[in-house]
């Protein structure tokens, strides 16, 4: 029995969709995929005319999905903005290398101009030479804490308004869930935040980073880069097998095949958590005495860490955090 697309009723359905379950045909998912992310920027309030954004680039799916959308809702909307891709190369030989040559292809495809920043140039370090003296343990908490001061330096050097990153609902279940299982109270109430930072006192320091794919499910940007054809780098980092994220991204899928609904329940419990409340000792937002960069101590974790690299301690640091 043919089946037809439940939103136009004309064309045959070719997927079930993860999101609704629906039925539907491949014209209108790609509208209603585009269409639920421009309502998800539009809502938020997420962009203001002429301002500068720069995307986070890695290559792989979601940051390529993120600069075509991003790039064809500008023109369709008129959104205003001016975008660039900006790229961090963390050092990882036969990952990261192969994947800034798909950058690089999407930068000619849309045109864009494109920042790349290293690890070596910033911090002296590549992800190599770090797992080469700390192990393949603990690992990710290096490099997602170099990436992000990377990211606020590359912005900061191209002189934008905003970043914007393609974490999806996915992405933002794990991180939830990860910071609940942590019991980090300060951190889990902004877990699932479509904008974190702002442009207060602090400047560039306190650079906005917006989430237009929040609501967006991994599995159809998936569906949507395949059936649009567009190139991206597939292949998981190196290091990251071991990461607490990989276990947590497997209860989120074993949660998935008992209640389908799991990602976006999980998304929607954190919206409706409070923030601490006032008795509470929340840590207060600082600019770092070495790098000038926003932290909620003294002297920022990017630079406590880089700090232990240099002096041959990292491991003794990460043994104290634990």
């Amino acid at each position: 029995m043919v089946k037809y697309c439940q939103s136009c009723n004309i064309q045959k359905a070719f997927m079930m969709r993860p999101k609704t379950g629906n039925l539907i045909c491949q014209n209108c998912f790609f509208q209603a995929f585009e269409d639920e992310i421009h309502h998800t920027i539009i809502s938020n309030q997420m962009f203001k005319p002429g301002e500068k954004i720069a995307i986070a680039a890695s290559g792989g799916k979601d940051s390529t999905v993120l600069v075509h959308v991003i790039t064809l809702l500008n023109k369709k909307y008129n959104y205003g903005l001016n975008l660039y891709l900006l790229s961090i190369d963390e050092g990882i030989k036969g990952y990261r290398d192969d994947s800034l040559e798909t950058v690089k292809q999407n930068q000619i495809t849309y045109e864009l101009d494109l920042k790349i920043l290293s690890y070596k140039e910033l911090f002296n370090w590549s992800m190599d030479e770090v797992v080469a003296q700390i192990g393949l343990n603990n690992n990710c908490t290096y490099c997602g804490v170099f990436r992000r001061q990377a990211l606020d330096r590359g912005a900061i050097q191209l002189g934008v308004d905003k970043i914007i990153t393609g974490h999806n609902a996915d992405d933002m279940a794990e991180t939830f869930l990860m910071n609940l299982l942590r019991g980090d109270i300060f951190r889990l109430p902004k877990s699932t935040a479509i904008i974190t930072g702002d442009d207060g006192d602090n400047g560039i320091a306190t650079l906005p980073r917006c989430k237009p794919f929040k609501y967006t499910y991994e599995k159809e940007i998936v569906m949507y880069a395949h059936y649009k054809k567009l190139i991206y780098f597939s292949t998981e980092c190196t290091y990251s097998p071991n990461a607490f994220r990989g276990h947590v991204r497997e209860l989120i899928k074993n949660l998935e095949a008992i209640r389908p609904s799991a990602v976006i329940d999980l998304i929607h419990s954190c919206e409706q958590l409070d923030a601490p409340n006032q008795n509470q000792k929340i840590p207060q937002k600082q600019l770092c005495q070495k790098c000038n960069l926003l932290s909620s101590n003294k002297i920022c974790k990017a630079c406590t860490l880089l700090e232990s690299l240099n002096q041959g301690r990292a491991k003794q640091i990460l043994q104290i955090q634990e």
